[in-house]
């Protein structure tokens, strides 16, 4: 929870699809009495902070409206995403499964973090499926935690001829 803290303590906004920014919102927001839920642990309360107070985009065409400090993405996904990355700042932060593959197709992510655990689920989505094109990586960053988990940041090299 602390590495992610951090991850997303360093970018200037969280993009979400609908998807992702429903299930963050029902776990994560602060009530409205301002006390984290009975089920929440301490240490999990620095993560709830941050994801709370950032400000959000969320992607969607179904959505009518968003709250909890964001803002709907509508229209060309690439003109968007394309906007928002030319603000000044360090950078958005994307999380989920559909939209980080639409945006991994358009070339449009400039840095991958990878968090690799020690266990074999067998199930569940299997992370860029479908993508287009091979995309090859450079590693810039590699930190393995005690528990096993090695985090691992990667950006995309340019092809060369």
């Amino acid at each position: 929870m602390r590495y992610w803290t951090a991850e997303m303590e360093r970018a200037d906004a969280l993009l979400f699809g609908r998807v992702t920014y429903q299930m963050m919102e029902s776990a994560w927001r602060q009530p409205a009495t301002g006390t984290w839920p009975d089920w929440m642990d301490e240490w999990e309360i620095p993560f709830a902070e941050t994801i709370d107070r950032a400000k959000k985009y969320v992607v969607s065409n179904t959505l009518s409206g968003v709250d909890w400090n964001a803002e709907l993405v509508r229209g060309d996904l690439g003109q968007a995403v394309q906007r928002l990355k030319q603000e000044p700042g360090e950078g958005l932060f994307v999380g989920g499964v559909t939209l980080p593959l639409a945006l991994a197709d358009l070339g449009l992510i400039d840095e991958y973090v990878f968090l690799v655990q020690p266990v074999l689920a067998g199930h569940g989505p299997t992370l860029l499926a479908g993508l287009r094109e091979r995309i090859q990586l450079e590693l810039v960053d590699r930190h393995e935690f005690r528990s096993g988990v090695a985090a691992v940041r990667y950006r995309p090299t340019r092809a060369t001829a």
